[in-house]
């Protein structure tokens, strides 16, 4: 048998493109690749994937129904936040539904948008939530990605 010049099927070459590029899966270059990639870093519990959504100067921000006053956050908090989501969730489950409304332009776009949202924390502790967000998002002009700059939680929880 020759195989003279033929490369060994079980050890491919190394691809020197996969540190390079981003970790994101779907281009963040249009708005639905964004919610794309928010329902993967969810179900994957990722959070480098979540991180690249969210904007250095993001704002997230909800109603307190206790206390009867909005609470507010930015990148930081956020992420430590969604980081203890995923570590404390055996599983997520996000399904994006319908997009209630939507305006986008070459520099921003918002979208109100429902969603269906399951955590198991362990088989007898699940939490089933259905609620709304509106999401401004802005695109980054020197990658061309669209990141979140503002989630307002519309969800009655």
């Amino acid at each position: 048998m020759i195989l003279g010049g033929c490369k060994n099927p079980f050890a491919p070459a190394f691809d020197e493109s996969i540190g390079s590029s981003s970790s994101t899966i779907s281009d963040l270059k249009t708005v639905d690749g964004v919610f794309q990639n928010f329902q993967y870093a969810y179900t994957f519990r990722d959070t480098l994937i979540y991180g690249e959504l969210i904007s250095h100067d993001f704002i997230f921000t909800y109603r307190d129904y206790d206390q009867n006053f909005d609470v507010s956050w930015g990148r930081d908090e956020e992420m430590k936040t969604t980081y203890g989501l995923f570590k404390n969730s055996q599983r997520l489950d996000l399904i994006w539904n319908n997009v209630i409304l939507s305006t986008e332009d070459s520099l921003s776009a918002n979208v109100l948008r429902s969603f269906n949202l399951t955590v198991t924390f362990n088989p007898t502790d699940i939490i089933r939530l259905d609620g709304r967000v509106n999401l401004s998002l802005r695109r980054n002009l020197s990658t061309q990605k669209w990141e979140i700059t503002r989630w307002l939680d519309e969800s009655n929880f």
